[in-house]
């Protein structure tokens, strides 16, 4: 039997194309370690990656040291951060898929209505967060006017950018921009479902509810784990509609997430070697997440089988 010859040609191909990702994902990453490594501060700024090497000294300030300028709001920071990307994530991915769903039928006008869905995820997220910026404001904001002085839905014109309500400020906001991508993505999903799963079941009088659970569910279940995943990594990261729709300033205790919090506080105190410390440990968490999630997601499927 004649054995098939290993081609390098086609690698020889996509070298170049390798070369330059690696390029442009990995320096900025190295360079940003290098710069935890360095005492990089508004007096040795002018030197950028000539200061002052301290090695792991911004680190221990900011795992150790409570009174590190980096450190302060940043107990409000990590609770805010982590319930608005659970509560983003989930709701993004929900609403995509109801959506999604009933794009999957046939009806007049389709392609229009998944064309003017589509409209908030085509937005820019810094002109989402200015405009709900606006949109929430307590006195000729849309919302109160709707809320209040047409649907009589409250008694009174609430503050949205003040206090606990803040956080739902950007919560709704986030969805609102993140779930017309799931949508998009779920249909095409959907549209690769066999039919004759659905036909089979209806025959058996499988209800429609029934039908979602054992049927849509376990076969899009590698898609949602998937945009799950991505949808924590980006608003563990989010940033534009926090710093736009507060103007970059302090946003309260309900509302700040880490990145607007670690950009603040490292542009403040001109902290820049602890601010690329801190970015460098966010992104070693958020690596460990990804293997941990990958790895229990190839169990399940094995599992499945």
């Amino acid at each position: 039997m004649r054995k098939n010859k290993f081609n390098l040609f086609p690698y020889l191909l996509l070298l170049p194309a390798i070369l330059l990702m690696l390029a442009v994902n990995l320096t900025p990453i190295l360079q940003g370690f290098y710069m935890s490594l360095l005492k990089l501060n508004q007096t040795t700024l002018s030197q950028f990656l000539d200061a002052p090497f301290i090695g792991l000294e911004n680190y221990r300030r900011i795992l150790f040291e409570g009174h590190s300028p980096i450190r302060a709001g940043l107990g409000f920071a990590l609770r805010n951060t982590a319930l608005y990307t659970l509560i983003v994530s989930t709701l993004a991915i929900a609403i995509g898929l109801g959506v999604a769903m009933l794009l999957n039928r046939e009806f007049a006008g389709k392609g229009i209505a998944r064309t003017l869905l589509l409209l908030p995820w085509i937005v820019p997220s810094y002109v989402v967060g200015t405009l709900w910026g606006f949109m929430w404001q307590r006195d000729v904001g849309i919302v109160n006017v709707v809320l209040v002085d047409y649907l009589h839905l409250l008694d009174e014109k609430p503050f949205w950018l003040l206090g606990s309500n803040s956080f739902w400020a950007i919560v709704i906001p986030t969805v609102w921009r993140a779930w017309p991508v799931m949508m998009l993505i779920f249909l095409a999903a959907l549209q690769a479902v066999p039919e004759d799963q659905y036909e089979a079941a209806t025959l058996d009088g499988v209800s429609k509810w029934q039908q979602f659970l054992h049927i849509t569910i376990p076969i899009l279940k590698p898609v949602i784990v998937i945009q799950f995943m991505f949808q924590i990594i980006d608003n563990v990261y989010s940033y534009n509609i926090v710093s736009m729709m507060f103007g970059g300033g302090y946003p309260g205790e309900w509302a700040d997430l880490l990145m607007p919090l670690l950009t603040r506080q490292s542009f403040s105190y001109w902290l820049f070697g602890q601010g690329a410390a801190v970015s460098f440990i966010m992104m070693s968490i958020m690596l460990v997440f990804v293997g941990i999630w990958m790895q229990s997601f190839k169990r399940s499927l094995a599992n499945d089988e």
